[in-house]
């Protein structure tokens, strides 16, 4: 019966069109009507009332898009955006990409998400601690490097998958499971056996919570590896855990107590940004799962702003071709008409600051304006970004 998914050639023939989209195109079609349009792609609002948002999902509309006679304008991917701001801009015969609005809607809709709950992971975690998905089993496995792609580029160090991580050109991060433990029916013999055979380039990071309390399994880890252990991976199930700080600081002041001082304690299981917040004291790494990929996707719509280079939209929303200001100052920015550009200002009025366009040149009739980023590159303008936006994020209800 196979796998039920669309393959890669019925998403480029538009088949993962909503079928109202096909027949709108077989209508203008006899009708012989081919207006050429602008149609751009916002959010309303976000998810949980946050008051910024990271595009990603970009690269695989320039890939669906591909070949066809559109010109596209966007934000990079790893930009930050607010409710409102348009992301993308695709101009053409309305005939030559309107079946397409289901599945750039689906691209960019739930790879935003992603990216965005991970940069707030790693607003959360800060800088200096580890951060890597552990999420791809909460999806369908064929949207594995999609998922871990995204965690990636809104600021997770690593990601699990080893098909992700080839897609990111990265080496997988993972520990030890539980699953070799039972197999093995001990903590130690789990960890010599896997010091024994892995490469030794992979970090030793051991699970303490398969069968004993947690602080005299760390012990006997530790004691029996000694300084070729870089971790100890906590991944206490709920019904067990108690209060989880209180164990991970009896560990920590175990550890510390027989010298183990640089052995880092790493955490798992039902991780969230809110739990990072509290453990950060306690903890040196974080594996977070459902909380990144199963994050709430962006609410992007298509609406066409501009038919036949006139201003046009339905009601509730702003008709004309825009661009996005930015204040590299202030980090405030201004939607503004893209037929006024010559009234831009050149620096905020408000603090002096130079101010950016946001929207650039994507694609030029169906080919991509430049070459593709390395995903790394992406990231680390995600991180370069983030910066600017801790306060908003800080100042946020929890």
């Amino acid at each position: 019966m196979g796998f039920h998914i669309a393959t890669p050639e019925q998403i480029k023939a538009g088949a993962v069109s909503d079928v109202y989209f096909q027949r709108s195109a077989a209508i203008l079609d006899a009708k012989g009507i081919d207006a050429h349009v602008r149609a751009e792609f916002t959010a309303k609002s976000l998810p949980d009332g946050w008051e910024w948002a990271v595009f990603a999902g970009m690269a695989e509309v320039e890939h669906l898009l591909e070949g066809n006679k559109v010109n596209v304008r966007a934000m990079r991917e790893g930009e930050i955006f607010r409710p409102l701001e348009p992301v993308l801009e695709i101009e053409g015969s309305y005939r030559e990409f309107g079946v397409y609005e289901t599945a750039v809607l689906g691209l960019i809709c739930q790879a935003s998400g992603i990216a965005t709950r991970a940069a707030r992971c790693r607003l959360a975690a800060g800088p200096d601690r580890k951060l890597i998905s552990f999420g791809a089993r909460r999806m369908h496995p064929t949207l594995a490097p999609m998922i871990e792609r995204a965690a990636y580029i809104g600021g997770c160090d690593g990601v699990a998958a080893v098909a992700s991580a080839e897609l990111l050109g990265i080496e997988p991060v993972g520990t030890i499971p539980h699953a070799l433990v039972l197999a093995m029916g001990d903590t130690i013999l789990a960890t010599q056996a896997f010091d024994e055979v892995i490469d030794e380039k992979v970090p030793r990071i051991a699970l303490v919570d398969t069968f004993s309390d947690e602080k005299f399994a760390a012990i006997a880890v530790a004691e029996a590896l000694g300084d070729r252990i870089a971790a100890l991976r906590l991944d206490t199930p709920a019904s067990r855990r108690g209060d989880f700080y209180d164990i991970l600081a009896e560990v920590r002041w175990e550890l510390d107590l027989r010298g183990y001082t640089d052995v880092d304690l790493f955490v798992s299981g039902g991780i969230d940004e809110n739990a990072i917040r509290e453990l950060n004291p306690m903890v040196n790494g974080y594996g977070v799962g459902t909380w990144i990929s199963a994050a709430p996707i962006i609410d992007f719509a298509m609406d066409i702003v501009e038919v036949d280079g006139e201003p046009t939209a339905k009601r509730g929303k702003w008709s004309g071709a825009k661009q996005v200001l930015r204040c590299v100052g202030c980090i405030e920015d201004d939607i503004v008409a893209l037929s006024q550009s010559a009234e831009w200002p050149d620096r905020c009025p408000d603090c002096g600051s130079e101010v950016e366009a946001l929207l650039g040149e994507s694609m030029q009739n169906g080919r991509s304006a430049g070459p593709p980023l390395d995903p790394g590159a992406i990231r680390e303008r995600t991180l370069a970004r983030l910066r600017g936006f801790e306060t908003d994020w800080e100042d946020e209800p929890q």
